[in-house]
């Protein structure tokens, strides 16, 4: 007999082996306290002025990351600039934080994220910055304090690579890159 394979809502709920466990009273906007995963997070030298990254609603996925920035950095159409938000965390073992870009700062301005998401590891403990891009028709310009990108934070599926033989068949096989058109 096959083994069974745990319930989609069993796997939504169990966290990956050697995670931390949500602390009890942790706060979290629009998540169940008493299950919200408490990540450490420090505000670096400089940047007292700034707010944590926060939910803008109950129902966001992603924390709003801030520039912390001395000066406005302008950029211009196809440029790129590192920018810096101020803060460093420590996600728990089985966790990453995904820096993704903000959409409406995408539409209406062109400005997004190179490398994206971006991933943050689970040991690493320096400055989040975000690489941002303008793909953009105008300069455009970060100022201190803005709301540049956002961060998800995420369970990391506990995988391991076989060297295998061959692969098992597909519908799909090998086809990618746009393979099944445009209609």
């Amino acid at each position: 007999m096959p083994a069974r394979r745990p319930s989609a809502r069993r796997l939504a709920r169990t966290p990956p082996r050697g995670a931390v466990r949500p602390e009890a009273g942790a706060s979290v906007a629009g998540a169940d306290s008493s299950r919200a995963l408490s990540v450490p997070i420090i505000r670096l030298p400089g940047n007292d002025d700034l707010p944590l990254p926060e939910r803008a609603t109950a129902g966001s996925a992603g924390f709003d990351l801030r520039a912390c920035v001395v000066e406005p950095v302008i950029l211009a159409p196809g440029s790129r600039a590192l920018v810096p938000t101020g803060f460093a965390l420590a996600l728990p073992p089985g966790f990453e934080g995904q820096v993704r870009p903000r959409s409406g700062l995408a539409l209406r301005q062109g400005l997004t994220l190179l490398n994206s998401p971006g991933t943050i590891d689970s040991d690493y403990r320096g400055e989040i910055s975000v690489v941002a891009v303008n793909l953009g028709q105008e300069a455009v310009t970060i100022r201190r304090g803005d709301r540049i990108a956002q961060l998800v934070i995420a369970p990391v599926a506990p995988a391991r690579l076989v060297l295998a033989p061959g692969l098992s068949p597909s519908r799909r096989g090998p086809g990618g890159f746009g393979h099944t058109g445009t209609h």
